[in-house]
């Protein structure tokens, strides 16, 4: 990750984040340090649950802005708190757009284990974007289960996607489009001072049309640690079977009437026959960081090495919490 740019460089881009957490204050200050690290000019960050420990040094930070989510929050500015998480999201972001970014020239809309990482400062690649472009997605690359550093990359679309896809994850490979077990979407930056402009979670829109990003940032991936290891994937498992990234409505990576089936039919089928360990079979096979998934994945290139210094970073910006 490159340094954050230094303020003698007036020129460039301000840019921030916003995000609505739900997680313990040593993620959400990894999370903060690692952005402020980045370049971020402002964080803005929802607590969708109370985090008392991490709280008064968020406030400390002149360049966060952190929100309670309290019923009296919801209360007040939506008439009640939306039963989605994904609703509560897209909520406090358009929000955010709307209100609060007057000295900032782009906003993206991440989650705690979202990191944004580029070898060039964010800056730096936002300044060199078409003037006439308002909005720039940034792909994603998962993380592998136990590493802060090995991520793989979705399978690009086309007639060889299928076999790529085979070969990195022959367990499993039918089941998955892209390799990926969460969004392959990835983010958007949208730039300020637009009006009607409302957040979703991968996606801007304007006037009820989405704002389609022409090209992706270049230069930068959106590292995502899906699950920092197996009692962490395990840990979130429930959630995201019922209302996350694995849930039943979401389309399988064939046609069902080709055989195709769903992460949470594939999930479910191999817990209810094996338990636990027909889990564990099928995180070890797609997920984990071993040596043999990473020798598949670079013989498809499709692993990237991706370093994030989370814990250095939050205690150079959070000293006081260690």
């Amino acid at each position: 990750m490159a340094s954050s740019p230094q303020p003698d460089q007036p020129d460039l881009p301000r840019w921030g984040t916003v995000s609505t957490i739900k997680a313990g204050a040593r993620d959400i200050l990894n999370f903060a340090g690692y952005h402020l690290e980045a370049g971020a000019s402002q964080l803005f960050l929802y607590l969708d649950a109370p985090c008392p420990e991490a709280m008064p040094h968020l406030r400390a930070h002149p360049a966060i802005r952190v929100f309670n989510c309290t019923p009296a929050f919801w209360e007040k500015r939506h008439g009640g708190r939306p039963e989605k998480h994904q609703a509560r999201q897209s909520a406090n972001a358009t929000r955010t757009y709307r209100r609060f970014c007057g000295g900032l020239d782009w906003l993206t809309h991440i989650d705690a284990d979202e990191f944004i990482w580029s070898e060039e400062p964010v800056a730096q690649l936002l300044c060199n974007l078409p003037a006439s472009d308002p909005s720039v997605q940034v792909r994603p690359v998962e993380s592998l289960g136990g590493s802060r550093s090995a991520f793989k990359a979705a399978a690009a679309p086309g007639p060889g996607r299928a076999a790529t896809v085979a070969r990195a994850y022959p367990g499993f490979g039918e089941h998955l489009k892209t390799g990926f077990l969460s969004h392959t979407q990835g983010k958007v930056f949208l730039r300020t001072g637009l009006s009607d402009v409302q957040f979703r979670i991968h996606h801007g829109f304007q006037n009820g049309e989405e704002l389609k990003a022409r090209i992706d940032l270049p230069g930068a991936d959106l590292c995502h640690l899906h699950g920092k290891d197996w009692d962490d994937w395990h840990r979130q498992y429930g959630y995201r079977l019922q209302k996350g990234s694995y849930r039943a409505e979401l389309s399988p990576a064939r046609p069902r009437g080709k055989g195709g089936v769903n992460l949470h039919d594939l999930l479910s089928a191999l817990e209810a026959e094996g338990g636990t360990e027909g889990l564990q079979r099928f995180y070890q096979d797609v997920c984990a960081d071993t040596p043999a998934l990473r020798a598949r994945l670079e013989a498809e290139g499709l692993l990237r090495i991706r370093a994030l210094p989370l814990d250095e970073l939050r205690r150079k910006h959070f000293p006081d919490f260690g």
